[in-house]
């Protein structure tokens, strides 16, 4: 059984903490350089004053991120789309389970969202990987991230499961507040959007033998993000190329900061952001006879069900499906022009990478085609 006390090292900071945390941040060199990019000419000085007279992390959300992520999107992006979000009941704290590919945005964007649309914004999880220095941990905490331990080994991997399972509804049942985490530890690299069965079983060990009352208190709903290009796809190429090769990729130790910098400032085009059904509603689809792992398979099955039907295409996926297979199946949903903006954009994405011309494509077309692939096969099927 765990205590408030016992989770001092996952938590966010409490809003006692944020002031002083708040004034670290604005006293490090690298703030200025971020405010600079995402706000130039304005007076950052005013800025700093307003942020060291904040004390509470819905006030640094509210003042402070909800205008900074706006910005991001007005300067990176050619708009933001949202569905679903009217299955939200107000005041009810959920667990928010995601597809990820952008480090920092597709929570961020989430947080904004929920403002926008009348609700209180989540706890995130946080990465141990990404805990790289005192300000991205001050930044992550103030910002309502709590602690996810990466790299465990197997003798350690139980027990943090366990506590990180009952942190997570502790904050759903006890703070009534929401949660987001990714559907898998990570990004998605290679397009292909899966919510493993593992994570829905740390979910599980916190609650009770009924399977279904273990989730329905939990609130699950599916959440999916699109991006019109993807964020960091030559980073991602990279890896998936280093995998191939090597069986294992060993990350630069500046490699994550790089590809926070890269996921804000990059190109993404058009950006969707859609709710899916809640879980509540589909868990009595799940035989109470059966095993629990095929529970666990049947409901990870369900969610991404969810996540594919929901998933935003884009031309560019179109026209990546048919180049991967060779066809036109898809050729209604793309004119010629976007077709050739398109071949231009994987020209200019991939011709920084080294390797294999034909396999560095074949990688950057299947990133853009497994979601074409996944909304047909579920969409026949679900």
């Amino acid at each position: 059984m765990f205590r408030e006390e016992d989770f001092e090292d996952l938590r966010p900071y409490y809003d006692h903490e944020i002031n002083p945390a708040l004034k670290r941040i604005i006293a490090n060199p690298a703030f200025d350089k971020i405010t600079e990019f995402l706000f130039p000419g304005q007076d950052h000085k005013e800025l700093k004053d307003k942020l060291a007279g904040t004390f509470t992390a819905r006030d640094f959300q509210l003042h402070f991120m909800h205008p900074l992520v706006n910005s991001i999107l007005k300067k990176t992006s050619d708009g933001l789309n949202t569905g679903g979000f009217e299955q939200l009941i107000p005041g009810t704290p959920y667990l928010f389970v995601a597809n990820h590919r952008d480090i920092v945005l597709d929570s961020a964007i989430l947080q904004v969202l929920l403002f926008d649309y009348g609700h209180e914004t989540s706890e995130i999880t946080f990465g141990s990987n990404l805990m790289i220095n005192q300000f991205v941990i001050d930044f992550g905490k103030v910002n309502r991230m709590f602690r996810v331990e990466r790299g465990a080994n197997k003798a350690e991997l139980l027990t943090i499961s366990q506590k990180l399972s009952a942190y997570i509804r502790h904050t759903i049942n006890n703070k009534k507040t929401s949660v987001w985490i990714a559907q898998r530890p990570g990004r998605t690299k290679n397009g292909y959007d899966k919510t493993e069965a593992g994570l829905l079983k740390m979910f599980n060990m916190s609650g009770s033998d009924d399977f279904t009352g273990s989730f329905r208190e939990l609130n699950l709903v599916p959440l999916v993000i699109s991006y019109e290009y993807e964020p960091c796809c030559a980073f991602k190429i990279k890896e998936l190329l280093a995998t191939m090769k090597n069986g294992t990729y060993q990350k630069r130790p500046d490699e994550d900061l790089m590809s926070i910098i890269t996921g804000i400032t990059q190109y993404k085009g058009r950006v969707n952001l859609s709710v899916g059904k809640p879980a509540n509603l589909y868990l009595d689809r799940i035989d109470r006879k059966d095993t629990l792992n095929n529970k666990l398979t049947k409901l990870a099955e369900l969610i991404d069900t969810e996540v594919y039907n929901n998933y935003r295409l884009w031309p560019g996926n179109y026209v990546a499906y048919d180049l991967k297979n060779n066809c036109t199946e898809h050729s209604s949903f793309y004119t010629s022009e976007e077709k050739d903006k398109f071949l231009l954009y994987m020209e200019n994405e991939t011709k920084g990478i080294e390797g294999d011309r034909s396999a560095i494509e074949e990688l950057f077309v299947s990133i853009y085609a497994n979601p074409v692939i996944n909304a047909n096969r579920f969409r026949q099927n679900g």
